[in-house]
């Protein structure tokens, strides 16, 4: 991250006075703008902030007295939050002046921004309101690291009221439809002032999922012959749930196994393939190896004019020439052998939100065009600035439905998303479980997590690899949904690059129980899916060694 340039000193004493003469003059917007509680800590105590690690100090505060300080553990990042009363709709400055490791400021939800410093330095996050009449506002650091410090915390915009009423109980909940692993839910739509933000499902006695703004639902992964309980709530863009339903069973069917999606096998290859040239080996996608059955074309474009509208545009300057015509007869060159081609939306730089009901409706029209334009078999999701479960599982909802069952809808999050149920990639991932294919979760650039067993292990490892995975079995996704997502080669990644040896004994240990480390599954997962990589380029230009040799041992799999 390059750090900010330095002002000269006149610059900076008139930016002082600005903010003087704001305070001093009367029913000024910066004096009445913050709708923080208990902003700069001054206080002396926590009050207004849910911080379970943290405390006061009156250690060299950024402004006044006193600032927040957290300290994360092993197994915690030490999360300070304030849920807020706004303005649905409306625009909004959340900012902080912060000082430590991997610190992070983000509004639930929303936007997130970090930075390492050792002194204090501001964070600024901009975003927009959706539906809701309030927003929790966080921040946070990262595992076993030291303690962080925060002050002067603003959020400047318009106050408004916090909605308390619940909506009202889900009624005409029907459980029908049932094969030998799944049981599809059906009930009414409930009823809220502010809308419905999403519906919970719990099945006996578990935890409740979130399973997005819909009306209908398909638990899968159950076992033939056996009956099941179910009840749902709503719950509006506050937080306010109703009570939950009447209990309402079903009964699975005797024998069967779900089919596979898409007409891909069992267990799957997936590379990612580079439209842009980065120093590594230019590829056409006739070049790539026939190991991989899944081709991710990386990435889709932001349309300006539209917002969650996708374009694509093929580099032939970058890519030596490749032009449109070759590209798209490749593409039916590769489905013609079996092979599936898919469109990346996002990438470390993309800039594409689907945030609202008409950046959903965006996305799935553009999305369309795009796919039938150059004959994709479908889409991958790769937003590494994050997502919106609810419009972005709407958006592909109805992108499947306009396309067909056979559409291909992968998903490509960073370690830290797929984490916890309660973060938007994982909750996006759930509510689309019915449709989705396969998650591929890119375990590199990713230091320290915590583990499915409650440990923390470090990138470049087995157990990391299998600790993290084994979050999304235990999670909710079926093991035919979930991917181990690596780099080619050390030039493929910031940090995290392990050889093909540790992939292998990675998917032997989750899908067979061999091959472990330290940590090892209580239960094998025999269809576990299979393995991605970060890119067919550089795995090119590192000798096709993901291919050959993760390719020949992800087939291998019983």
């Amino acid at each position: 991250m390059k750090p900010p340039a330095h002002r000269p000193q006149a610059a900076v004493v008139i930016s002082l006075l600005v903010v003087v003469m704001a305070f001093l003059v009367p029913g000024s917007a910066s004096a009445a703008a913050n709708l923080v509680t208990n902003a700069g800590f001054e206080s002396g105590t926590l009050s207004g902030w849910s911080c379970p690690a943290g405390g006061v100090t009156t250690s060299a505060p950024h402004s006044g007295s006193y600032a927040l300080e957290a300290t994360p553990s092993g197994s915690d990042i030490a999360r300070c939050s304030q849920s807020i009363a706004v303005q649905p709709n409306t625009a909004y400055t959340l900012s902080a002046w912060v000082k430590g490791s991997n610190v992070y400021l983000g509004v639930e939800g929303g936007p997130s921004t970090w930075t390492t410093s050792s002194g204090w330095s501001q964070l600024t996050v901009p975003f927009t309101t959706g539906a809701s009449s309030s927003v929790t506002i966080y921040v946070h650091s990262w595992y076993a690291l030291p303690a962080y410090q925060v002050d002067d915390v603003v959020l400047d915009g318009p106050g408004g009221t916090q909605d308390t009423t619940p909506p009202s109980t889900p009624g005409g909940l029907a459980v029908g439809s049932p094969t030998s692993s799944s049981l599809k839910l059906t009930w009414s739509t409930a009823s809220d002032a502010n809308g419905i933000d999403h519906y919970d499902v719990v099945r006996g006695a578990g935890a409740a999922q979130s399973v997005g703004n819909v009306t209908s639902w398909t638990a899968t992964g159950l076992t033939a012959s056996t009956t099941y309980s179910f009840k749902v709530r709503a719950c509006d863009p506050s937080g306010n749930c109703s009570p939950y339903g009447a209990a309402v069973s079903g009964t699975t069917s005797d024998g069967g196994t779900n089919p596979p999606v898409g007409s891909l096998p069992a267990h799957v290859l997936t590379g990612y393939w580079q439209n842009f040239n980065n120093g590594a080996t230019v590829q056409k996608i006739s070049d790539v190896p026939a190991a991989y059955d899944l081709i991710a074309v990386a990435f889709a474009d932001a349309d300006a004019s539209k917002p969650g509208g996708v374009t694509f545009n093929l580099d032939s300057a970058g890519l030596g020439g490749y032009t449109v015509a070759q590209f798209k007869a490749d593409i039916a060159a590769k489905q013609t052998a079996g092979k599936k081609v898919i469109l990346s939306v996002g990438g470390q730089n993309g800039t594409i939100s689907v945030a609202d009901p008409t950046a959903a409706s965006n996305f799935a029209s553009s999305a369309l065009s795009v796919l039938r334009e150059y004959g994709f078999d479908g889409i991958d999701i790769d937003l590494e600035n994050g997502v919106n479960a609810q419009y972005m599982g709407q958006a592909l909802r109805s992108l499947q439905s306009q396309f067909g069952s056979g559409l291909v809808i992968t998903m490509a999050p960073q370690t830290i998303d797929m984490q916890s149920t309660s973060f938007e990639y994982f909750k996006l991932a759930l509510a689309i479980k019915d449709i989705l294919t396969i998650v591929n979760v890119q375990y590199y650039n990713s230091g320290s997590m915590n583990g499915c067993d409650g440990q923390v292990y470090s990138q470049g490892s087995v157990d990391f690899i299998t600790a993290q995975a084994c979050i999304m079995l235990q999670g909710g996704l079926r093991p035919d949904q979930v991917g181990l997502g690596l780099p080619a080669s050390s030039r493929a990644a910031g940090s995290g690059y392990v050889s093909p040896t540790v992939v292998n004994n990675a998917l032997d240990c989750l899908a067979k129980g061999t091959g472990c480390g330290n940590y090892k599954p209580s239960t094998p997962w025999p269809s576990l899916r299979g393995a991605m990589t970060w890119s067919t380029n550089w795995d090119a230009s590192n000798g096709n060694q993901f291919a050959t040799q993760v390719g020949g041992h992800v087939h291998a799999l019983p």
